[in-house]
C-alpha cells in the first residue's frame, strides 16, 4: 500500500478518536428526576361488570309449544305477572274429562253399585232360604242329596256375587279407592294446566329472553332470565398473582366506560374460596354504598382496589429504575456532572412510583436512559413526577398494580 493511503488512513483514525473524545467530555441532555418525599399508594386494578345480586331463571316444569310470550327485555315484572303462555288443549280436555268421570261416578257408578249389592243381599238370603229348607227336607227324604247340594252352591254363588258388590259399593263411596284415584288425576290435570300459564316469581327487571311463540320448550331450558330488584354488585376477577394483596373491607375507586367522568366508591365484600383455573383469576364481589343512577346490568367498570397507602415515602418514577431483582434495583444518578450508578433498595411499589428505602435521599437526582455509561457527562432535564391518578396501560389481561 502508498505511504500516502497509511497516511490518511492514520488521519481518519485520529479524527474519530478526538470526536469521540470529543462527545465523551461533552455533557449529554438527558431526562432526569428529582427524588422527593411525598405520599405513595398502591392499587390493583381490573375491570369487571355490574351484576344484580340474585337473578331467577325462569323455565317450563312441562313440555308445551308456546303460544304467547308477554314481555320482553327491560321490562319490570312483579310476582304473578304472565310472562309466557304454553298451548293447553289437551290439558284443558284432560280436566274435563277427569271432571265427567268424577260425575259420572257420583251420578251413575255410585248409585248402580249400590242397587246392585241390594239386589245380590236378596239373591242370598233367597238362596240361603232355599239351601235351609232343601236340607230339612232331605232328612225327611222328600229330596235327594243332589238336589241340596245344588241349593247350597246357589248359596255360595249368591254369597261371593254379595261381596262383590259389597266391594264395589265400598270402592266407589264417598272418599273411596275410586274417588280417591279420580279426584288425584283431576289434581294433576288442573296442575298440569296452571303449569301452561308461566308467572313471574319475583320483581325485578327481565334480563334476556330465549323463547318465541311456536316455540316447543320442555323442563331444563331456561326462557327467560330476571334480576330482581334489590341492590347491584360488582363481580370483578383479579389476576390470582394479586390476591395476597386483596381483602374484604378494601374500598375501591370505580368508574363505567359509559360514563367515565361519573365515578364511584365500593367495597370488596367477597372474595372467593376458588381459583378459575383456566383463567388463572380469582373472583372478587364489591358492593356499592349508594348505587349511581346510571348503572346497568353487565356494564363493564373499571375498579381501582386500594390495597396499601404510605403518607411520607421517598419516592421515585418507575421509568428511573433498572434491573429489578426482588426488592434490589440499580438507579442512574448524577454526581458532579457525571452519571453515577447506584443501588437501591425497594419498598412499597406502585405502576408509576417505587418507594426507595435504601440507597438515595431527598432532593438527589435520577436519570431515565439506561443506554448512559458510568462516569458519562450528562446535563440533566428535570421533570415533574407523573401524576399519581393519571390512567396507565397494561399489557396484562385481567388486572394489575398500580
Amino acid at each position: 500500500m502508498p505511504m500516502s493511503r497509511w497516511i490518511v488512513l492514520l488521519v481518519a483514525l485520529v479524527a474519530l478518536a478526538a470526536a469521540g473524545l470529543f462527545s465523551w467530555r461533552m455533557p449529554v441532555s438527558a431526562t432526569a428526576y428529582e427524588v422527593k418525599e411525598g405520599a405513595l399508594t398502591q392499587q390493583v386494578v381490573a375491570s369487571g361488570r355490574v351484576v344484580a345480586s340474585s337473578r331467577a331463571q325462569i323455565g317450563s316444569e312441562i313440555v308445551g309449544r308456546v303460544t304467547e310470550r308477554l314481555v320482553r327485555e327491560g321490562q319490570q315484572v312483579e310476582p304473578g305477572d304472565i310472562l309466557v303462555v304454553l298451548d293447553s288443549t289437551e290439558l284443558a280436555e284432560r280436566v274435563q274429562e277427569t271432571r265427567a268421570a268424577l260425575r259420572q261416578l257420583e251420578s251413575a257408578r255410585r248409585p248402580q253399585a249400590e242397587a246392585g249389592l241390594a239386589d245380590a243381599r236378596a239373591h242370598f238370603e233367597q238362596a240361603r232360604r232355599e239351601h235351609e229348607r232343601a236340607r230339612r227336607l232331605l232328612e225327611s227324604n222328600m229330596v235327594s242329596r243332589q238336589a241340596v247340594e245344588q241349593a247350597e252352591e246357589r248359596e255360595a254363588a249368591a254369597r261371593a256375587a254379595l261381596e262383590r258388590s259389597r266391594l264395589d259399593v265400598e270402592a266407589l263411596a264417598p272418599g273411596g279407592a275410586e274417588e280417591a284415584l279420580l279426584r288425584a288425576r283431576l289434581a294433576a290435570a288442573e296442575a298440569a294446566l296452571e303449569r301452561a300459564v308461566i308467572h313471574s316469581p319475583v320483581t325485578g327487571t327481565v334480563l334476556t329472553r330465549n323463547v318465541e311463540p311456536g316455540d316447543v320448550v320442555q323442563p331444563g331450558r331456561v326462557l327467560l332470565e330476571i334480576a330482581r330488584t334489590g341492590q347491584r354488585e360488582l363481580r370483578v376477577p383479579f389476576d390470582e398473582r394479586h390476591l395476597g394483596q386483596l381483602a374484604v373491607g378494601q374500598r375501591a375507586r370505580c368508574v363505567t366506560d359509559a360514563y367515565p367522568d361519573q365515578p364511584f366508591d365500593a367495597t370488596i365484600s367477597l372474595i372467593a374460596p376458588i381459583i378459575d383455573a383456566a383463567r388463572g383469576t380469582v373472583d372478587v364481589r364489591l358492593v356499592m354504598e349508594q348505587e349511581p343512577w346510571f348503572l346497568r346490568e353487565d356494564m363493564t367498570v373499571s375498579v381501582n382496589v386500594e390495597t396499601a397507602r404510605l403518607e411520607r415515602a421517598l419516592t421515585v418514577p418507575n421509568d428511573a429504575i433498572f434491573g429489578v431483582e426482588g426488592a434490589s434495583a440499580r438507579v442512574h444518578g448524577v454526581e458532579a456532572g457525571r452519571v453515577s450508578p447506584r443501588s437501591v433498595t425497594l419498598g412499597l411499589r406502585g405502576l408509576l412510583h417505587s418507594e426507595i428505602t435504601a440507597g438515595l435521599t431527598a432532593g438527589e437526582i435520577v436519570l431515565t436512559d439506561p443506554g448512559l455509561s458510568p462516569g458519562q457527562r450528562i446535563r440533566p432535564h428535570l421533570t415533574d413526577h407523573p401524576e399519581q391518578g393519571e390512567p396507565a396501560s397494561s399489557r396484562e389481561p385481567f388486572s394489575f398494580i398500580r
